[in-house]
């Protein structure tokens, strides 16, 4: 019906809104420096989170609710318990602004993008850093993949990039924006993601990741265990919700030099494989340009033989 409800609490502009999962907050950033929490079913105004000292970039709720992170121009990431309303722990360690932050889907992490052409990842129990990642423009959004065990982020350079989270990597760097890719996200199970960009286009890609490498991991994270009954650490470090791949026992007798060259040999081609699923998007997406661009200049000879028919009569 058109109708809405307008939140008044801020003082200057809004720059990030979250709704909790189980859809009863909302939290908001805004360039007056504040997080703001509201209650939706009585549609009211909580309390404020006001120990950052510059914009207020992006907050987000944790899977579970009890906890919130936020990012700012003051380089900092804050992460804030909802009952207390108090700063359990700042994040100090990136170089420029920040633009964004999300928690991992386990809750026990986070990930932030910065103007400093980062993206780290912290365990949020031990407030340590666990990842960085180092690119070559400003990182202006990220998304973890449903299973944890992905992350992607969109940048200044026009690209965005999928990085493998159990192995500390990048896996792929995706082109087709014509300039900032502004934001990305994953689909709520994960066989899609969505990028936006400054050049006016929403583009949406269909993820090749192996439906067995998670699909039990999505299963499972709702009942709390992990694939195979334990938790796996990144790194040595963490365990984060993130699960290594199930792997098959091996022959005892089988020769260990000949399963690596078997193994690298079958990573090599899965990895030829990934790229010619890339190239092939891309080739898509040209094709689809060319034929708006046909059209377009179509019209143009159209409306200008109009133009000369209508000043000849």
């Amino acid at each position: 019906k058109g109708e809405s409800t307008v939140f008044k609490a801020h003082t200057a502009t809004v720059r990030s809104v979250h709704f909790s999962s189980d859809g009863q907050s909302l939290v908001t950033a805004s360039d007056d420096k504040t997080v703001k929490v509201w209650t939706v079913h009585r549609q009211k105004f909580l309390f404020s989170l006001s120990q950052h000292i510059n914009w207020v970039r992006c907050a987000r709720f944790s899977p579970d609710g009890r906890l919130i992170v936020s990012a700012s121009d003051d380089k900092t990431v804050k992460l804030w318990d909802k009952t207390s309303r108090e700063c359990i722990h700042s994040f100090c360690e990136h170089g420029g602004f920040v633009n964004h932050v999300d928690f991992h889907p386990s809750g026990t992490c986070i990930a932030a993008a910065g103007t400093d052409n980062t993206v780290k990842v912290w365990d949020v129990r031990m407030n340590r850093l666990l990842q960085h990642y180092q690119g070559n423009a400003v990182v202006n959004s990220l998304s973890f993949h449903p299973s944890g065990n992905y992350l992607v982020t969109a940048s200044n350079d026009s690209t965005l990039k999928i990085l493998d989270l159990l192995e500390g990597r990048l896996l792929y760097t995706l082109h087709g924006h014509q300039g900032p890719a502004t934001c990305v996200a994953f689909s709520r199970t994960g066989d899609f993601f969505a990028s936006g960009g400054s050049d006016e286009q929403v583009m949406v890609w269909k993820t090749n990741f192996d439906a067995a490498d998670y699909g039990d991991v999505l299963k499972t994270q709702k009942s709390g265990t992990s694939v195979d009954g334990t938790h796996h650490t990144l790194q040595s470090e963490m365990d984060c919700g993130v699960h290594l791949k199930k792997t098959k026992p091996q022959d005892s007798g089988r020769n260990h030099a000949q399963q690596d060259e078997e193994t690298s040999l079958a990573n090599t081609l899965e990895h030829i494989m990934e790229q010619l699923d890339v190239l092939t998007q891309t080739v898509s997406i040209l094709e689809q340009r060319l034929t708006l661009t046909e059209d377009k200049l179509k019209e143009c000879l159209e409306n200008q033989q109009k133009i000369i028919q209508n000043k000849t009569s």
